[in-house]
């Protein structure tokens, strides 16, 4: 294979290996490490600087951080969570579970007022789910490239990717656009 190309099939390996070690695990096992990463997030020095954090809503085989949307809502903080439209991600604010709809892949998505991106400047902390995650902080997605347009526009945030402890390798190819996390929280 030739360059991209390459790439391109060794990050789809990357990723069906981590389907399948999806499916060895129950939603139980699943649900259990989830609630290890959340308490991971909270007991991290980050977490209580934060005001403005971007979450996301998880799919079935993500981590499973509505823990932390939940407790930051209730604590005060500003939650923001994106929204697909087209190609790229908004940020919408979060208003509680009521303020959800189902929306692109059906992932429940704010319906709260559009985050102007001239603000994106006060998100302080952004937690990123990906298909896996290197001990250097490079993230690998699903494919499409939602985050990969997002993150550059988030310079100052302090960036967690979240994961399963299978889904942090050792390393993952990378290119020069992608955007280092600052921290990976597996458990």
């Amino acid at each position: 294979m030739v360059g991209g190309a390459f790439y391109m099939e060794e990050k789809n390996d990357i990723r069906d290996f981590i389907r399948k070690q999806k499916n060895l695990h129950t939603q139980e096992q699943l649900a259990s490490m989830s609630e290890a990463v959340c308490s991971s997030i909270v007991h991290d020095g980050q977490w209580r600087l934060c005001n403005t954090v971007l979450l996301f809503y998880p799919l079935r085989d993500e981590v499973d951080v509505r823990p932390l949307i939940q407790m930051a809502h209730q604590s005060g903080y500003r939650v923001l969570l994106p929204v697909v439209v087209g190609q790229d991600l908004e940020l919408r604010l979060y208003q509680g579970e009521d303020s959800l709809r189902a929306g692109a892949y059906n992932i429940m998505e704010p319906v709260g007022p559009l985050f102007p991106t001239e603000q994106y400047s006060q998100i302080q902390m952004a937690i990123v789910p990906g298909m896996a995650f290197s001990a250097s902080g490079q993230r690998l997605g699903r494919g499409k490239g939602y985050y990969d347009r997002l993150l550059p526009q988030l310079p100052q945030a302090y960036k967690i990717g979240v994961c399963f402890p299978f889904q942090f390798l050792t390393d993952l190819p990378s290119e020069e656009h992608d955007v280092a996390m600052n921290e990976v929280v597996c458990g």
